[in-house]
């Protein structure tokens, strides 16, 4: 039977137990409080369910990631970035980006985005640890991403396009960013072809977890405290930059 979290304490069974059908369902219940989303992700978990379900837990197997240095960038990827007349700010509008990746889109009946979920990341937002690049043409916001940064890791939760590549271009400025501050690894959490086609690979879930613990220190400290983001994204007043710095 799927374990079912009380509100207290924070714990989780181990990711071993987690369902082969459906792939990598963990558990049910617990909270979207900071204390409950942090300790997820620091073991390679997320929250992912709708507005009908309780909260769900998963960690599937195998797990995409990206090693920023790993990122592919192609001929025409690198055409948009120069040409596409995009700018890019960071931590900008993290509200609007989480809106916009919640929107219905082509195909979809509904979102997984709920507004318990979109709360809960602005407030990990205001704590220092969900992050967004926001992608803008002729003064528009057409494409972006969002997720939550500890240690050296980036967990992505979602991104949005309005404009051709646009959620690509904030990728690639992720990556930069990470690069340059020392990032190691992008959770993409499930395989899909778009991020197949930027060097996103998929490994098995023990590697996945084993990582995780060397890269925050795992054990969980007693406290509860979680290692804050070691690299940085530049923050208000945006960055904006022209694409031909990145090629």
């Amino acid at each position: 039977m799927l374990p079912w979290l009380p509100e207290h304490p924070v714990r989780f069974p181990p990711v071993s137990r987690a369902l082969r059908d459906p792939e990598g369902l963990l558990a049910a219940g617990g909270e979207l409080t900071p204390e409950w989303l942090l300790a997820a992700y620091r073991r390679g978990i997320f929250p992912w369910y709708s507005d009908d379900q309780p909260i769900l837990w998963w960690c599937p197997n195998p797990r995409m990631v990206l090693f920023p240095d790993e990122l592919h960038l192609s001929r025409s990827l690198a055409k948009r970035l120069r040409n596409g007349g995009f700018q890019v700010s960071f931590n900008r509008c993290f509200d609007a980006v989480v809106e916009a990746c919640a929107a219905p889109r082509r195909g979809q009946p509904g979102t997984w985005i709920t507004a318990e979920m979109h709360a809960a990341y602005v407030t990990l937002h205001r704590l220092g640890y969900a992050r967004s690049v926001e992608v803008w043409q002729a003064g528009e916001l057409v494409g972006g991403l969002y997720g939550v940064a500890m240690g050296p890791v980036f967990f992505g939760e979602s991104m949005f396009s309005r404009a051709n590549d646009a959620s690509k271009v904030a990728l690639v400025h992720l990556v930069r960013a990470m690069r340059a501050g020392g990032g190691r690894l992008i959770d993409c959490q499930m395989h899909t072809q778009h991020l197949a086609s930027l060097g996103a690979r998929d490994i098995a879930r023990v590697e996945f977890i084993n990582y995780l613990e060397s890269c925050l220190a795992a054990p969980e400290p007693p406290d509860g405290q979680h290692p804050m983001p070691c690299w940085s994204l530049p923050d208000d007043p945006p960055c904006v930059e022209t694409m031909s710095a990145l090629i």
